[in-house]
């Protein structure tokens, strides 16, 4: 099973404080040990989200929202895809991690959805389409 961890932001990391040298060299160091188990599939941390846009959706119409957006606590400040046989052994690997932030943080664990999670809506057709784009986007 696939899962997107997400390290959730802080005021910190919303304020664009970057990580210490220290941090750096830990998260490096969980990071290697995450692929060399063949859990990573990438991994990356994002800007805060003031340098970033929303596109809000009402029928045919779109409105772009500049950031930086209110509520810190529902922002994300990076992410992981991991390769996982179950949401106990995310959690175990999550548990290994070092705090993401100077102060107090929080990963959050979704499991990703597959084509078989959505039984026969996944019409031949769309497996083939699938299939398709994940060869098209594979390496990227």
């Amino acid at each position: 099973m696939r899962v997107m961890v997400l390290v959730k932001a802080t005021k910190d990391s919303e304020a664009g404080t970057m990580p210490s040298a220290e941090l750096l060299e830990a998260m490096g160091k969980f990071n290697e040990e995450l692929a060399d188990a063949g859990i990573m599939i990438l991994g990356e941390g994002l800007h805060p989200s003031s340098k970033g846009k929303r596109v809000a959706f009402d029928g045919p119409n779109r409105t772009v929202i500049d950031g930086p957006f209110s509520q810190t606590n529902e922002l994300v400040a990076g992410f992981w895809i991991w390769q996982v046989k179950d949401l106990a052994e995310a959690v175990e690997w999550a548990k290994r991690c070092p705090n993401p932030m100077p102060g107090p943080s929080e990963l959050e664990i979704r499991p990703i959805f597959e084509a078989e999670d959505f039984g026969d809506l996944m019409t031949p057709d769309l497996l083939a389409q699938e299939e398709r784009i994940r060869d098209k986007t594979a390496g990227n």
